[in-house]
């Protein structure tokens, strides 16, 4: 890649992380895919060759877990969701120039392809590992159908991920007191030969492209753990019949892993689009290929050629809970098989829904065929996920928050705007009247260009779509201040000139808008009057005189009311009632199939845990030092999907801790709680973090244990 300022003379390709085809969406999945969308409308405005694709992810235990339990096979099920999210995708604008899968036969292919280079050039090599076996089901358990402890940080884990915990990748035989979840019995762990990536191979050239790679920070810091110590090599193979067979002699009998095959649908779906559009319009070996050190040379005399090779443009936009796999495992892949490495990643926070996060079992969502059946704009969503907060910020979506977006800056500013000057224009001029935009209003116009292509190259979605709010709002500012509607009688020219100005602000408004608010862009282009779609205007249509004549326009949004609100509440309460009533019967269910005696207790409260029938003596609870303490300091840990750094005044001393609830409260109202720790814990490292203690906290949702009166920091629990 260049390195140069968007636009540069090299193609782009922008991905988003693949949808994994095991079930619905929901708004929270919908962020890295608008804003992927976003943002490469957002370089083909600055005048930047993009293509943006991505596919569906076909393989991998949960697919096939889950078309068992349907009694379908798994590429029937998840077919079945990949062409639901074929279906759902464009409804939000989110327009891919291809869009396809990795079970079919390009991505195969092309899969087979990237792991021979790697045999050839010597980065695969066999080990015999330990494999979780369910002995009563007389067959190995990879990944997810094996769950346990983790090795590293002690929280319940599956298979390959510590998805509770410290969130680190786990490699098959690695985690520990295994069970299966075929019969929920304890697992074993036999001998199995097993193929590896030697991605130490990589790791001089991985320090070098963690310095060069562009994006948000979190997606350069978090993995620096993991390339700067010891890296531990790839596991690229499974023990299943679903996947990509791997294409070595003698291992018919092993599938590639699945975070092989789903990275390089990039690469394939880049050439599927190339192949239908032509090479003329779009090269995909342009992109991924040309310019690339050849598989198997020399890093070390290669490495600095990187920062100033005329390579593809390729811009990945992901959930941050993968960064390690784009950032770590997907470069040296590339590197491996002689292709071109990515110029940035932008990792994302996650979405919470009114403070908690999304539970799908729970039905505690807005679901994306559910946001579109109640009649919202799919523009509106958009602007919610891209502009509110910092893209690796944690967005909380709310109705209550979505009403106030949407009302203050859609409706209040840029709508508000945009109708008034529209309106006046052509009850007055039947369109824009005979002028030259004023120098002010030029230099205000010149000034959004010029912060647009800053946030586009600064990979800051929210302060490009900024950009259209705050000229609006010059807008909403200039034409109250000059009052045209007491200069038509007095002073007809300077009349023409005010609403010229905003015509022509308002046209500027389109065009930076259009990324983010593409079906509201066209209507108001269509508004003006202007030819063609304002997706081909390029910013330096902001400028360029307006058309002339247009009709009355209609208003862009509509106001959201405090009922609607309300309404939408209830719906989304009564659901989430119903679903944990049917959890509860189904857990209240079981607990009667395996304790009868329990029927009572248990239908009261399916969610009450059984009291343990194992005692501690008074001495063994008296070993226990617990504290009141008060929170100083809570902020989250970057890299960290639910970990949350506190420091805690416990009278004597401040203390460092660690703790699980980032997801589950507000970080910046907690200073000032009084909560209860645990003291004289052993110290542990979470996630490259020393905690000094433990914060006691009650449930699934972490209500933190705190105090009833005013005891002060330090007071002891006994």
């Amino acid at each position: 890649m260049s390195h140069e300022d968007f636009p540069t003379e090299e193609p782009a390709v922008v991905t988003c992380g693949l949808p994994y085809a095991n079930g619905e969406l929901h708004i929270g999945h919908l962020r890295t895919y608008v804003s992927g969308d976003a943002y490469a409308r957002a370089l083909e405005k600055l005048g930047q060759q993009t293509a943006f694709v991505s596919g569906s992810d076909m393989h991998g235990t949960p697919v096939a877990v889950n078309a068992e339990k349907e009694g379908v096979t798994p590429e029937e099920f998840a077919l079945r969701h990949h062409e639901k999210y074929e279906e759902t995708f464009p409804k939000f604008n989110v327009e891919f120039d291809n869009y396809g899968h990795t079970h079919d036969e390009t991505n195969t292919e092309l899969t087979q392809e990237f792991v021979r280079s790697w045999i050839a050039n010597d980065h695969v090599f066999e080990k015999e590992i330990q494999v979780a076996w369910d002995p009563e089901a007389d067959q190995p358990l990879p990944d997810r159908y094996v769950e346990g402890t983790c090795p590293y940080c002690g929280a319940k884990a599956r298979g390959d991920e510590c998805d509770e915990g410290c969130q680190r990748h786990l490699e098959p035989g690695e985690i520990e007191d295994p069970r299966s979840t075929l019969t929920g019995n304890p697992a074993e762990y036999r001998a199995r030969e097993h193929e590896f990536l030697r991605l130490s191979d990589f790791q001089d050239y991985l320090k070098g492209f963690i310095d060069r790679l562009e994006g948000t920070s979190n997606a350069r810091n978090q993995p620096r753990e993991w390339i700067e110590g010891e890296l531990q090599d790839l596991c690229i193979t499974r023990d299943m019949d679903w996947g990509i067979d791997y294409p070595g002699e003698g291992k018919e009998d092993l599938v590639l892993y699945v975070w092989v095959d789903a990275p390089i649908e990039y690469v394939s779906s880049t050439k599927q689009y190339s192949e239908r559009v032509g090479t003329d319009t779009f090269d995909w070996e342009a992109a991924w290929k040309d310019g690339a050190p050849e598989a198997g040379a020399d890093d070390e005399a290669d490495t600095e050629a990187w920062a100033d090779a005329d390579t593809g443009e390729i811009v990945h936009i992901i959930g941050r809970d993968i960064i390690q796999h784009h950032t770590v495992f997907w470069p040296s892949m590339l590197r491996g098989a002689g292709y071109n490495e990515p110029r940035a990643v932008m990792a994302s926070g996650f979405v919470n829904l009114d403070g908690k996060a999304f539970s799908t079992s729970r039905n505690r969502a807005v679901w994306a065929d559910d946001y579109l059946d109640e009649g919202f704009d799919p523009d509106l969503v958009r602007y919610y996920l891209t502009t509110t907060g910092g893209f690796q910020q944690d967005v909380d979506f709310s109705w209550e928050k979505f009403q106030e977006r949407v009302n203050g800056e859609l409706v209040g500013t840029l709508g508000n705007f945009v109708y008034r000057s529209l309106l006046f224009a052509a009850r007055n001029y039947d369109g824009a009247p005979e002028a030259e935009t004023s120098e002010e209003v030029e230099e205000r116009i010149e000034e959004a260009i010029e912060e647009f292509e800053a946030a586009v190259n600064d990979y800051s979605l929210k302060e490009a779509g900024d950009t259209a709010i705050s000229l609006a709002g010059f807008g909403n500012e200039y034409i109250q201040r000059n009052e045209p509607w007491n200069l038509v009688g007095e002073e007809p020219e300077q009349a023409e000139q005010v609403i010229y100005d905003c015509v022509q602000l308002a046209k500027a408004v389109a065009v930076l808008s259009a990324p983010i608010l593409p079906g509201t862009a066209q209507t108001l282009w269509e508004q003006l009057g202007e030819d063609g779609t304002v997706d081909d205007a390029g910013l330096d249509a902001c400028l360029e005189s307006p058309n002339g004549e247009f009709d009355e326009p209609d208003e862009l949004f509509e106001k959201i009311e405090d009922e609607r609100v309300e309404e939408l509440n209830a719906k989304l309460q009564e659901r989430i009632e119903a679903a944990t009533e049917s959890d509860d019967q189904a857990d209240t269910d079981e607990a009667d199939a395996d304790e009868a005696e329990s029927e009572d207790i248990m239908s009261e409260d399916a969610d009450i845990e059984p009291i343990t029938d194992d005692r501690i003596s008074f001495e063994e609870f008296q070993d226990l030092d617990i504290r009141v303490g008060e929170i100083e300091v809570a902020e989250p840990i970057e890299g960290a999907d639910d970990l949350a750094r506190l420091e805690v005044n416990i009278g004597t001393e401040t203390r460092q801790i660690v703790a699980g609830i980032k997801q589950l409260h507000d970080l910046d109202a907690l200073p000032g709680t009084k909560a209860i720790i645990v003291a004289n814990l052993e110290k542990a490292e979470l996630f490259g973090v020393e905690s000094n203690g433990m914060l006691l906290a009650a449930g699934d949702e972490a209500d933190i244990l705190t105090t009833h009166g005013d005891s002060v920091p330090g007071t002891k629990v006994q």
